[in-house]
């Protein structure tokens, strides 16, 4: 396991993440650039797609992006659309809290759980809440809490987006139902190994982290993983057969202030 200085950041996409998301990979493009333009392959494929920091960095041509959040892959579909926000935005708790109730009310009906009108309060949500975390409890509702943020630069035309996504095709759903071709390029960012992992209705185990290790691993194209270092993901991942590489991550979301860089490893197969 060894360290590496980040490359010069090349061809990356001049559009910025549409939103904020924690644990996003943007600074990880230094190293990802150079295996995704060594390994020449056609087509990017993201398990855990997040805040597409990685997607837009890379600039793909073509990618195959899923996320089992159904609500963020419905934002992405209605920004391939050219999504234009009607709603009001503004930094108010008072609002905040009304539209947290819409968007659950909305998100409990299958039929009005993929609307416009659901995008784009997933999008305020986002920005106006605490710290940009996605977090739904037991019952599928999202309880994430007003954010502290004094100002805060709302987009409402995303019409810039939709050139670059419409190459783009998106999935919701369960990694391991991802029909990925044999040449694909995998960069899988799952959540980490640590106790948060509620991203999602149901969570993410370590079972999880082993089931998507070993299918990572049985992948015949270029794979990249990214996670935090605990002793039993580097095991894991060494035991696989990948290559690991120890890097200080930055650490933007802590309950007690601490922003000490976080120790992770890039875990790459196939890539020579």
């Amino acid at each position: 396991m060894g360290r590496r200085n980040a490359g010069t950041l090349r061809k990356q996409s001049t559009l910025n993440p549409p939103l904020k998301w924690a644990g996003g990979k943007r600074w990880l493009l230094p190293w990802l650039l150079p295996l995704w333009e060594r390994a020449s392959t056609p087509r990017l494929v993201e398990p855990f797609c997040g805040g597409l920091a990685v997607a837009l960095g890379l600039n793909a041509e073509r990618a195959l992006l899923n996320d089992v959040n159904p609500h963020l892959i419905n934002f992405y579909l209605w920004l391939q659309r050219g999504l234009v926000v009607r709603l009001h935005l503004a930094n108010d708790k008072e609002l905040y809290y009304a539209y947290r109730a819409r968007f659950n009310e909305l998100i409990a009906d299958p039929e009005t759980a993929a609307s416009q009108e659901a995008a784009e309060l997933f999008y305020y949500l986002n920005r106006t809440g605490y710290n940009g975390l996605c977090r739904f409890n037991k019952q599928g509702a999202f309880n994430v809490p007003f954010g502290r943020y004094k100002r805060i630069n709302y987009v409402q035309d995303f019409s810039d987006y939709q050139a670059v996504l419409k190459r783009w095709q998106f999935t919701a759903g369960d990694f391991a139902e991802i029909q990925a071709s044999p040449v694909d390029f995998i960069y899988a960012d799952p959540p980490y190994d640590v106790e948060f992992t509620e991203y999602s209705q149901g969570g993410f185990t370590w079972d999880d982290q082993v089931r998507l290790a070993q299918w990572l691993a049985k992948h015949p194209g270029p794979v990249v993983a990214s996670n935090q270092a605990t002793k039993r993901i580097v095991e894991l991942y060494r035991g696989l057969g990948f290559q690991l590489t120890l890097l200080d991550g930055p650490r933007r979301i802590s309950c007690t202030g601490d922003r000490t860089p976080a120790k992770e490893i890039l875990a790459v197969r196939n890539i020579t």
